[in-house]
């Protein structure tokens, strides 16, 4: 099984990410999104707890994270990030797709 982090990472070299809850819930609103991965630090929680009820509504693959700091790591960025959106899987389709 592999882990979001390493999901991520795949997209950020080989796809395209969407990073920060603002663009994420306009990429779930818009259909783009293949999958949303959150990071469970995040604090006030109001801040993404939407998130994983859009991607219900709409049918998008969802996943939590522990650390906001690892997530920004892992989508490039020197920053922390509460969320991000795979909008092209690059060659993380198979990871995307083996997901529940």
């Amino acid at each position: 099984m592999t882990d979001f982090y390493t999901i991520v990472e795949k997209v950020k070299k080989t796809g395209k990410l969407e990073k920060g809850t603002n663009e994420v819930t306009k990429a779930i609103e818009r259909g783009t999104a293949k999958l949303v991965v959150v990071a469970s630090d995040v604090d006030p929680k109001e801040i993404t707890h939407h998130l994983s009820i859009l991607c219900k509504e709409k049918g998008i693959k969802f996943g939590e994270v522990d650390s906001k700091q690892k997530l920004g790591i892992s989508a490039g960025l020197p920053v922390k990030c509460s969320s991000v959106a795979v909008i092209e899987s690059g060659e993380a389709d198979k990871d995307i797709n083996n997901l529940k």
